[in-house]
């Protein structure tokens, strides 16, 4: 099966926040997922491309895609997709 091919059990908008809150909205989103759900993160913020392997690495996290990307109109956004534990 192609990474691709797997579907998002849960998608995170975190577009235009900024450092803390994209970390902490996955990290409320893992807290209450099952074990081997798959969480999309979409978001506009510099640090996350960062902060979100960090934070995969350090809680035992699997993060399955890490890119970046311009948007419809132009702007660039991260996209992630996050495998619980």
């Amino acid at each position: 099966m192609a990474l691709t091919d797997q579907l998002p059990n849960l998608q995170l908008n975190t577009r235009g926040l900024r450092c803390p809150e994209p970390v902490m909205m996955l990290h409320q989103a893992i807290r209450k997922a099952k074990s081997g759900d798959i969480i999309e993160i979409f978001a506009t913020d510099n640090s996350t491309s960062w902060d979100i392997p960090k934070f995969c690495l350090h809680l035992g996290h699997e993060l399955l895609l890490q890119e970046e990307r311009l948007d419809d109109a132009g702007q660039k956004e991260f996209h992630y997709l996050v495998k619980k534990a």
